[in-house]
């Protein structure tokens, strides 16, 4: 979340910031402001009266002392109204403080200056495009009949399991599956990232701490009789590795990786747009997360770019980046590339990728720091990034690689599935 002293002091910045994110509850900030001057009133009563229930108590010890006794039950008297006083404070101290923090929970994160304006998807800005698209072969069909073709995902089976948006993958289709996540992860690990295996379900705690909650809370699958949520994405438990912690500044950067299984409750539209691998409930994806200090992180926002980009061109797939415009960044972040690569037999784009910054915004929230030169505590920045998500990387390996003896394997991922081909 943002922090408070930063809103107090910076009004008109964080309204325009807001703006530009298309949040229209500005009327908030005032709220904030009202309740941190009604917590700080509280908190001075409550500190005052504290000092002279102690001061009292050492007048009563010192009557007692001198015998004293009628006088100092006098003062018993007013110790004990202060008391009763001091709990009542405490209450409306802790309920305005839980009525503030509810509101901060509600402000997204501000973006970045560079962060074009624009409230739908067709106003992200394309950064560069690399490849060519494909000229596929006369009778190419979109992935999601490849993958009955040569029996890769069965999906009516997902549905007798489960419900629609649970495919099962068999076969070859189970091997290409495997095959990626293996070769992100080999690919991340070598880059510096150090690989982890995560709970696939957190507590309320964790989804609050990267902004799940409160904003994404209808998305999320729900373990009611635990209080628990099963994982959007690797970037909750990963992140949360190191909430309440303070990272010596020494052991920065943390570049962590994880391959995980990812749930969401995605309400959908018909037809292309969800059909076969396009969007699912559950799908497999490999992240990339950093920590790292504040005057680094944009550094390090544009080497993880460069390095899902690299990890495209292995794959020899032709993709574009967005730079998204305001109105359709994530909530917490601050500044978002996109990754799209084209899908040949569906001819669109599709999304594969999102590598983001999101300053301080997740770390205020986990109160993950740092310690500067000068020994005084510091939030760190944090950032993440899908280094792939797999089931739009398959559908387009699929479409944009099939022939008419097959499909064919790009050269990296041949050691990993074993063949060159699927036919």
């Amino acid at each position: 979340m943002l922090q408070l002293g930063y809103i107090r002091n910076n009004r008109e910045k964080v309204l325009k910031g807001l703006e530009k994110k298309q949040f229209k509850e500005l009327d908030l900030l005032d709220k904030i402001i009202s309740f941190d001057d009604q917590r700080k009133s509280l908190q001075m009563q409550s500190d005052e009266l504290l000092a002279k229930r102690n001061l009292v108590s050492k007048e009563i010890g010192a009557l007692m002392a001198q015998g004293k006794k009628e006088e100092a039950e006098g003062k018993k008297i007013v110790v004990s109204s202060m008391k009763e006083t001091i709990d009542a404070l405490g209450l409306q101290l802790a309920e305005t403080e839980a009525s503030l923090n509810g509101i901060l929970y509600r402000i997204p994160n501000l973006p970045a200056d560079v962060v074009p304006e624009g409230s739908s998807p067709e106003e992200n800005k394309v950064i560069r495009e690399h490849g060519n698209i494909p000229v596929l072969h006369e009778g190419a069909v979109p992935h999601w009949d490849l993958i009955t073709k040569y029996d890769l995902v069965d999906f009516q089976t997902g549905v007798k399991i489960t419900g629609s948006g649970f495919p099962v993958y068999k076969g070859k289709g189970a091997k290409l599956q495997r095959a990626l996540i293996q070769y992100f992860l080999d690919y991340n690990t070598a880059a510096g990232y150090t690989e982890y295996i995560p709970p696939y379900v957190v507590n309320a705690a964790s989804a609050f701490g990267t902004g799940q909650l409160p904003d994404k809370e209808g998305q999320m699958y729900h373990i009611g009789a635990d209080e628990l949520y099963l994982i959007p994405t690797a970037e909750v438990p990963v992140t949360n590795i190191y909430r309440d912690e303070i990272i010596p500044s020494s052991a920065l950067p943390v570049k962590m990786t994880a391959y995980t299984p990812c749930f969401r409750r995605e309400a959908g539209s018909f037809g292309k747009e969800v059909r076969g691998l396009n969007r699912v409930h559950q799908f497999d994806k490999v992240e990339i997360v950093c920590l790292t200090e504040a005057s680094k992180s944009y550094g390090f926002l544009e080497e993880m770019v460069g390095h899902v980009e690299q990890l495209l061109q292995n794959l020899g797939l032709p993709y574009r980046i967005l730079l998204l415009c305001g109105g359709d960044m994530g909530f917490t972040s601050a500044m978002t590339y996109d990754f799209e690569v084209y899908s040949a037999a569906q001819q669109r784009w599709l999304e594969v990728s999102s590598v983001s910054n999101f300053e301080s915004y997740q770390t205020n929230r986990m109160k993950i720091r740092t310690k500067d030169e000068n020994g005084k505590t510091q939030l760190l920045h944090s950032l993440n990034g899908s280094s792939l998500a797999l089931p739009r990387i398959l559908a387009s390996l699929l479409e944009n690689c099939q022939t008419p003896d097959g499909i064919k394997i790009p050269e990296v991922l041949q050691p990993y599935f074993g063949s060159a081909t699927i036919s």
